[in-house]
C-alpha cells in the first residue's frame, strides 16, 4: 500500500436503520481513517426490532458492481457481510479470486440480532466450499460457529478453544489465515474473544457493558479489523494489533451508544463516539 489512507471495501447487505450491514461498515471505516467503498449484495427491510424482508439484486449487477470498482480502485482489504444465497456467495468468491483481493475478512452473517435468519442453508454450504478458501480471516460469533461446524454453539470458553481450532481447519493450510471467534453470546460479565492462526491462540477478555444497544456489534468489529489491517501491516504482530485496536474501538462505541436514540429495539452502537461532541 503506497498511500497513507487505505481503500477498504465492504460487500454486504443494507440495513436501512444504519446500525448493521453496509452502512455500519462504512461508518466504521470512516471513523478509523480508511476510505470506504461498498458493494450492495442484498437489500433488507429492517429496523432495530426485526427483519421484515430481504431482496437480492440481480446476480449480473452484483458482478458488475465488483468488476467496475476493482477496475478503477486499488483495494487494500475487503470485508464480507450478508451474502444471502448460494449464487451471491459463488459470484463474490469468483470475482475476489479473479482480482486476487487482499486481506479478505469473512463475517458469516447468518442470524440478525432480532433472531431472523439471513443466510440459507445452501448458501452456508457454498460459503464453506467457495469463499472460505479465499478468506484471510473468519470472524463468526458462537451461533455462526455452530452452523459452520454443523453442531451446537460453544457454551464455554473451553469449548470455544476447540471450536476455533476446528474453524481454522476450514481455511487453507500452509498459509497465514486467522479465526476470530467472538464470544459475546456466553453468559457472565466477562467477554472473551479468541484469535487463532493455527499455531498461536490469543485470548482477549473485557468486561461486558450493560446496554440494550448492541445492534450491529458483529458487523462493526469485523469492519474495524478490516479497516485496521492495512494500517498495521509491517508492524509487530500486525493482525493481533489490528484486532486489539478494533475491540477497543467497538467497546467504546458500545459504551457511548446511550447518547443515541435510534429505534425501540436493539439500538446501534455509536460509531462516531470519538468525533461527535454533544
Amino acid at each position: 500500500m503506497g498511500r497513507n489512507i487505505p481503500n477498504v471495501l465492504s460487500i454486504a447487505g443494507v440495513d436501512p436503520s444504519g446500525g448493521a450491514g453496509l452502512l455500519a461498515d462504512l461508518k466504521t471505516f470512516s471513523a478509523l481513517g480508511a476510505y470506504g467503498c461498498g458493494v450492495v449484495a442484498a437489500l433488507t427491510a429492517q429496523n432495530t426490532r426485526a427483519v421484515d424482508g430481504v431482496h437480492v439484486p440481480p446476480n449480473a449487477f452484483l458482478q458488475q458492481q465488483i468488476d467496475t470498482l476493482f477496475a478503477d480502485v486499488e483495494i487494500d482489504s475487503v470485508k464480507l457481510g450478508m451474502l444471502a444465497d448460494p449464487l451471491t456467495v459463488r459470484t463474490v468468491a469468483d470475482r475476489l479470486a479473479h482480482f486476487a483481493a487482499p486481506r479478505v475478512v469473512c463475517d458469516p452473517v447468518m442470524v440478525a440480532k432480532s433472531g431472523d435468519h439471513l443466510l440459507s442453508p445452501e448458501a452456508v454450504s457454498m460459503l464453506r466450499e467457495a469463499l472460505l478458501p479465499q478468506a484471510f480471516m473468519l470472524t463468526p460469533n458462537l451461533p455462526e460457529a455452530g452452523v459452520l461446524l454443523g453442531g451446537r454453539s460453544p457454551e464455554t470458553v473451553r469449548e470455544m478453544y476447540r471450536a476455533a481450532e476446528r474453524l481454522r481447519d476450514l481455511l487453507p493450510l500452509g498459509s497465514e489465515r486467522w479465526v476470530l471467534l467472538k464470544g459475546g453470546h456466553l453468559p457472565g460479565n466477562e467477554l472473551t474473544d479468541l484469535l487463532f492462526d493455527g499455531d498461536r491462540m490469543v485470548e482477549m477478555a473485557s468486561q461486558r457493558i450493560d446496554t440494550r444497544n448492541t445492534h450491529g456489534t458483529g458487523c462493526t468489529l469485523s469492519s474495524a479489523v478490516t479497516a485496521l489491517l492495512p494500517r498495521h501491516a509491517g508492524g509487530f504482530r500486525p493482525v493481533e494489533a489490528a484486532v486489539r485496536q478494533a475491540r477497543e474501538y467497538l467497546l467504546a462505541a458500545i459504551a457511548a451508544a446511550g447518547q443515541l436514540a435510534v429505534g425501540r429495539g436493539h439500538g446501534p452502537v455509536h460509531h462516531f463516539h470519538a468525533w461527535w461532541r454533544l
